[in-house]
């Protein structure tokens, strides 16, 4: 047996009909607990992230604005998974279009639980004398739930440092960015360089050189750097990344309500892809969650972490802005990405895997651009997503760490160091291995943090009850 076909055994255990039922299960109930706050509240939550927070003046805590600590947490969520794991999920090898209505279902869910993992950290992070915070659910578990709990956080902040070493905080991200850039640049492989008996392109060579400087210059700089890279390149890329996207949907816009009847056909099996109709509905169902769970991380405890350091006092009001972070990565960006392999009937090429698939459908809906002008967009829409994701989910991997080495700096800096030479090595890893080892990592750490959203959902609906009554009868600010 394979190393691939190993870690592919692996991936279909962790990821199993259990474990997309505990997630869509704890979604659901996050939902009707909170009176479905992603339909009543949403309108409040976009609106909260660009007003300033009138609960954090004062002796509040935490380190960063709440946008900065949306916009960290959304550098970490808006990735490859927009853009390649979408692919992966659609394309013709795994579930199909249907798969993107399985995003959907996972994403409107998990708004809630967004919403609920973000209040959760505000509400029971630490802060030490010197004003540094730490929170996410290695905290809520122990803090909220109880110390004889602390082997569940202990075994979340574990999986999380991995995932940040070894999964979704580098190999994919560094990865679909130096495929991306090579596909770009030297798609024949003419320009080569041997490696331990490999060749490997030199543009590939580079980009993961260039790669991991940048990442190790920002790195260092901590969390506050790490945000105030963010909250400039975030906005900006989603916006040009958006921007490419309608125009493509809106040249193409006839196309637009097959792909939809394709998707919705996908499914619910009325065009199996693969093993009979019920077969064909969990491959989509099963493809589409677990991609859906890696590009917005709803029910993974990543974003909390980021949560927690917010200047606020109010648990609701963070949790409201951090909700939209699933908003703006599923049903928006990947929506828009999923619908254009759709259209482009790029997902039903078997010669493409990735990075490809995507690329050919900007190139074929974006055909009236200049030569390789789509595929440049892209590449730079890639770069900048993944980079990102790099910067976050470092910064998710120390916090892991810092709580299991009880706040040791030099664990944190050997982290650093370790995660810089992950960047490094990324681009040299097949395609498949990475994204089976991230699938992997991230369903591991969403088993404790769903044993803790079940145990605090009541919580949950008390304390977002008592603040929408207090904000009803005027006795705080809006």
């Amino acid at each position: 047996m394979t190393f691939d076909e190993i870690l592919t055994k692996i991936d279909d255990i962790v990821w199993g009909i259990p474990l997309i039922v505990l997630i869509l299960a704890a979604g659901v109930l996050l939902s009707v607990r909170t009176g479905f706050i992603q339909i009543r509240h949403l309108p409040r939550s976009i609106r909260y992230m660009f007003q300033k927070d009138p609960h954090s003046e004062g002796g509040t805590g935490g380190e960063v604005s709440g946008f900065a600590a949306l916009c960290t947490a959304l550098s970490a969520t808006i990735g490859t998974g927009n853009i390649v794991g979408v692919a992966t999920a659609i394309g013709i090898a795994a579930g199909g279009p249907g798969a993107l209505f399985w995003m959907w279902v996972a994403a409107f869910f998990g708004i809630a639980t967004k919403y609920s993992e973000a209040f959760l950290a505000v509400k029971y992070r630490n802060i030490d004398s010197e004003g540094h915070v730490l929170g996410g659910p290695f905290y809520y578990i122990e803090n909220g739930m109880g110390a004889k709990w602390k082997w569940l956080g202990k075994m979340f902040a574990l999986f999380g440092a991995c995932a940040g070493l070894m999964g979704i905080g580098t190999f994919s991200q560094v990865n679909g960015i130096s495929s991306a850039i090579t596909g770009f640049f030297d798609p024949n492989g003419q320009n080569t360089i041997s490696i331990l008996g490999n060749d490997y392109s030199v543009v590939t060579v580079i980009s993961a050189f260039a790669l991991a400087l940048c990442a190790g210059l920002v790195i260092i700089g901590g969390l506050k750097r790490i945000s105030s890279v963010a909250q400039v390149i975030v906005p900006f890329m989603a916006v040009l990344y958006i921007i490419a996207v309608l125009v493509l949907l809106i040249t193409n816009i006839t196309k637009i309500p097959a792909a939809l009847a394709e998707i919705i056909q996908g499914a619910f099996g009325v065009k199996p892809i693969a093993g009979g109709v019920l077969g064909s509905i969990l491959i989509s169902m099963r493809s589409g969650i677990a991609r859906g769970i890696f590009s917005n991380e709803s029910g993974l405890g990543s974003a909390p972490i980021a949560a927690a350091a917010a200047k606020t006092k109010e648990p609701v009001r963070q949790g409201l802005i951090s909700m939209t972070g699933t908003f703006i990565d599923t049903i928006v960006i990947c929506t828009m990405t999923g619908l254009s392999i759709v259209m482009m009937g790029s997902w039903a090429n078997p010669e493409l895997q990735g990075v490809q698939v995507t690329t050919d459908a900007f190139t074929k809906g974006l055909s009236f651009l200049p030569a390789k002008g789509a595929s440049f967009i892209l590449m730079i829409c890639l770069v900048f997503f993944a980079f990102t994701t790099i910067l976050g989910w470092n910064y998710y991997g120390e916090r892991c760490l810092e709580y299991l080495s009880g706040g040791k700096k030099g664990a944190v800096t050997v982290y650093r160091i370790l995660y810089i030479l992950a960047v490094f090595i990324g681009p040299y890893m097949t395609v498949s291995a990475v994204w089976t080892i991230a699938d992997i990592f991230n369903g591991l750490m969403a088993l404790p943090n769903l044993v803790a959203l079940f145990a605090l959902s009541g919580v949950v609906a008390k304390d977002t009850k008592d603040y929408f009554e207090r904000l009803k009868n005027g006795e705080i600010p809006d």
